[in-house]
């Protein structure tokens, strides 16, 4: 069984019925879907380093960790490679600190927008974005 560990960050902006998520549109090998900015992270790379830098390469923006939120994990019988997988998923809350909404080029992802939350239930995405919604107002435990 392979293992896949990837980090992801939570980034919100607004209060109330204003409140959105940042969510880029995945696109690979046929399978498509909003998710969470974030993505695998590198051999030898600390998890919330890979967030950071998988939030730049997806949304453009700069990023500041605030929280670590949770981590995830599933096991996939068969991947596209053939054999099992097991995702672990780290999750961080997040806020921008600068760069500007910028889609992603030559990458898995081929859109990046701001969604109202109310709207999120009603779009094609991934389950990790119900479970970041799940810690939509965690504040998150201190990183490293």
């Amino acid at each position: 069984m392979r293992m896949r560990v990837a980090a992801y960050a939570l980034i919100t902006r607004g209060e109330g019925a204003d409140r959105e998520i940042l969510l880029p549109h995945w696109n690979e090998n046929g399978m498509s879907g909003w998710t969470l900015p974030g993505g695998g992270v590198e051999p030898g790379e600390h998890p919330a380093d890979g967030a950071v830098r998988e939030v730049n390469e997806e949304t453009g923006y700069d990023v500041r960790l605030t929280g670590l939120l949770g981590v995830d994990s599933a096991v996939l019988p068969e991947s596209r490679r053939g054999d099992a997988l097991q995702a672990l998923r780290i999750l961080y809350r997040a806020e921008i600190t600068g760069g500007e909404l910028a889609i992603e080029v030559d990458g898995t992802t081929d859109d990046v927008a701001w969604h109202p939350l109310d709207r999120v239930p009603q779009l094609r995405h991934v389950h990790a974005v119900d479970w970041a919604l799940r810690h939509l107002d965690d504040a998150g435990s201190p990183l490293r």
